[in-house]
C-alpha cells in the first residue's frame, strides 16, 4: 500500500460496476459533447493554451450528460477500440462495453452527480495529446469518490476522442495518528508480574497526537526501580512503523513494525552501554481485550544466542473505589 501497512481501502463504490464510471467523466472531455447530441465533437487545436481551453470548454456538456445518465452519448467519446483501465488495472474496451458499464451505474446509482477539473492537457506531436486531471461523482446518498486521471486521445479530423485512459485514487494523505491507529490498543495501564521482577507499562499518545510513547518501570528484588521510555512513529521516508527505545543504563535500541496476521512483528536492534550490540524478533499479540503476549526469539547478544521468552501482559485493574463513596 502506497502510504504504509496501515491503509485500508475506502470509498463508496461498488467496483464491479463503478470503475469505468469514476474515470470517464474526465473521459468525456476528451472529446466533448454538446446538449444536442454524442455527434456533436469538440474541434480542438493543437496549440496548447487553445487545446487546453477547448476541453475546458467541454466539460460543462460532459457534466451535462453525465447528469443526465446518458449513456450512448458518454460512449461516443472513445474511438471504436478505445480502452479505459481503472485503478486496480481492469480494461474496458470499446464503446458497447463503455456503454453497458454507464448503463449499469445509472440503473444502479439513479441519480449520481459528476465534477471536473481538468489540470493539464499537453499536445503530442500533430496527433496525440494527454490529459490529466480529477473528476469527483457524487451519489444520491452523497457518498462520493474523487480519482485522478490520464488520458491519451488521438486525432481523427478535427476531433479528439479517446484511445485510452486510465484513472488513479487520489485519497489524501494520511496523518500520523491515522497511520499508528491500528496500535490504538496499547493505550492504556499494563502489568507484567514475573519471577525476576515486576514490569509495570503506560503508553500514550503525545499531546500533538503523531506519537505513542511508553513508559516501563522495572522494579527488581533488591535494586532500585529503572524507567525505559519507548516512542513509537510512522517513518515516513521507510514507510513503516518505527520505535526507539531508551533504557535507564544509556543504552537505546531501534525497531521497525511489520503487521501480521494477528499481530506485529518487530525487527529490533540494541546498544548497549558498553558498546555491545544485539538484535532480536519481538512479536506483540493481542489475546483478548486485556491481555496481549509478547515473544522474543533470534536473540543475539554481542555475537551470542540468547534464551528464547513469553510474556503475558496484563492490563491494570483500576483501583478500588474508596469506601464510603
Amino acid at each position: 500500500m502506497r502510504r504504509g501497512v496501515m491503509r485500508a481501502a475506502s470509498g463508496p463504490w461498488p467496483w464491479m460496476v463503478s470503475p469505468l464510471v469514476l474515470g470517464m467523466g474526465t473521459v468525456l472531455l476528451m472529446h466533448g459533447i454538446s446538449a444536442g447530441g454524442a455527434e456533436a465533437v469538440v474541434k480542438a487545436p493543437t496549440d496548447p493554451a487553445a487545446l487546453k481551453q477547448a476541453v475546458e470548454l467541454a466539460a460543462a456538456a460532459t457534466v451535462q450528460a453525465f447528469n443526465a445518465a446518458d449513456a450512448d452519448a458518454l460512449a461516443a467519446m472513445f474511438v471504436a477500440g478505445g480502452e479505459l483501465v481503472d485503478e486496480d488495472g481492469n480494461v474496458f474496451t470499446g464503446r458497447d462495453e463503455v456503454k453497458q458499464l454507464f448503463d449499469s451505474f445509472f440503473e444502479r446509482f439513479a441519480g449520481a452527480t459528476l465534477e471536473l477539473e481538468v489540470a493539464e492537457v499537453r499536445p503530442l506531436g500533430d496527433g496525440l495529446a494527454v490529459e490529466e486531471g480529477l473528476r469527483r461523482i457524487t451519489t444520491a446518498d452523497n457518498s462520493a469518490a474523487q480519482m485522478r486521471y490520464a488520458a491519451v486521445r488521438v486525432r481523427e479530423g478535427e476531433a479528439w476522442p479517446i484511445a485510452s485512459y486510465r484513472e488513479f485514487a487520489d485519497d489524501p494523505d494520511l496523518t500520523p495518528r491515522e497511520l499508528l491507529a491500528p496500535l490504538d490498543w496499547l493505550v492504556g495501564e499494563w502489568v507484567d508480574e514475573s519471577p525476576e521482577g515486576r514490569t509495570t507499562i503506560r503508553y500514550d499518545w503525545s499531546e500533538d497526537g503523531n506519537f505513542l510513547i511508553g513508559d516501563y518501570t522495572l522494579a527488581v528484588a533488591g535494586r532500585p526501580a529503572g524507567k525505559t521510555s519507548q516512542r513509537i512513529g510512522w517513518d515516513p521516508v521507510a514507510g513503516a512503523v518505527r520505535s526507539w527505545t531508551f533504557d535507564p543504563d544509556g543504552g537505546f535500541s531501534h525497531g521497525f513494525w511489520v503487521p501480521a496476521e494477528d499481530s506485529w512483528v518487530v525487527r529490533s536492534e540494541a546498544t548497549m552501554p558498553d558498546g555491545t550490540t544485539g538484535t532480536a524478533t519481538v512479536v506483540m499479540r493481542v489475546r483478548d481485550a486485556d491481555h496481549f503476549i509478547v515473544e522474543s526469539t533470534n536473540r543475539i547478544v554481542g555475537g551470542m544466542p540468547e534464551p528464547d521468552f513469553e510474556l503475558v501482559i496484563a492490563r491494570r485493574p483500576p483501583p478500588p473505589a474508596a469506601v464510603g463513596k
